[in-house]
């Protein structure tokens, strides 16, 4: 929770001391948060608040109440920090303040996502297209954004949009940097005495199969069992700790999974 809250803060001040004086964004629900907040003069934290409350509802149903919880905090806070206004930042310099405010509003919402939430509603969407469509996390979210920024060369300025989309571009590696992998899914590898167990416990956790490449059997020169299952990266800590709550001494290796095919069909 207190990194969650350390990512919100993080990228409120890519916001208030980047991005907002110099009319620049980077995409998402903040993105039309800030288009919403110059054409109406209204707080850009209310926007926040309200635009992203579809989502965290959205992703409840799909991940959880832990999610939506750490997703609020997150939300509330960035809300807070950027309810007032600063109409001067540390640069009014349009190619430093993309670069930097970027980077600062990437490396937040990145701790925000690598710690079990959200404090951009995108990305929750971007999740439920690579789920339902043959479109990935990573060309959805890029969709989005391609679309959020075009509205902002009207608003702004074309010159102020493609100063946004370097913005976006330096967000996007931070984000992907920060939390090692944004825009994959990941396989986890089990190897465990307990892998029906811990098959149990996943498949209770969240609502996709699991395979069992071996199982366990303490008549075999090699007792112990391998457990694959595929997750988002909302869902790693959670996978974890259900993990260590059936067996403290498991063996797992977590990798970016650059393709899922079928993963449906697997038992």
């Amino acid at each position: 929770m207190a990194l969650v809250l350390l990512g919100s803060a993080i990228a409120a001040v890519g916001l208030q001391f980047f991005l907002l004086p110099n009319h620049l964004l980077d995409g998402g629900v903040t993105g039309v948060a800030i288009i919403s907040t110059y054409l109406s003069g209204l707080p850009l934290g209310l926007f926040l608040v309200l635009f992203n409350i579809p989502f965290v509802y959205l992703g409840y149903k799909k991940f959880g109440r832990t999610f939506a919880i750490y997703s609020t905090i997150g939300i509330l806070a960035l809300a807070t920090l950027t309810s007032v206004h600063l109409s001067d930042g540390f640069t009014h310099e349009p190619i430093l303040a993309a670069v930097f405010g970027g980077l600062f509003v990437g490396i937040g919402v990145g701790i925000v996502v690598r710690y079990g939430g959200i404090i951009d509603g995108a990305d929750t969407i971007a999740v439920l297209i690579d789920r339902v469509t043959v479109f990935s996390v990573g060309e959805a979210i890029m969709f989005i954004n391609g679309i959020i920024i075009s509205l902002a060369g009207f608003v702004f300025g074309w010159e102020q949009a493609l100063y946004s989309l370097i913005a976006y571009f330096v967000a996007h590696k931070a984000i992907d940097v920060t939390v090692e992998g944004l825009n994959e899914d990941r396989s986890v590898w089990i190897v465990s005495m307990h892998v029906r167990e811990i098959g149990k416990v996943i498949n209770q956790v969240i609502d996709e199969p699991v395979t069992y490449v071996k199982e366990s059997d303490p008549k075999d020169k090699e007792p112990h069992g391998v457990l694959l299952a595929v997750i988002t990266r909302f869902e790693e800590q959670k996978i974890k700790s259900a993990i260590y709550s059936v067996d403290k001494n498991a063996f797992i290796v977590i990798s970016n999974a650059h393709e899922i095919i079928g993963k449906d069909s697997i038992a």
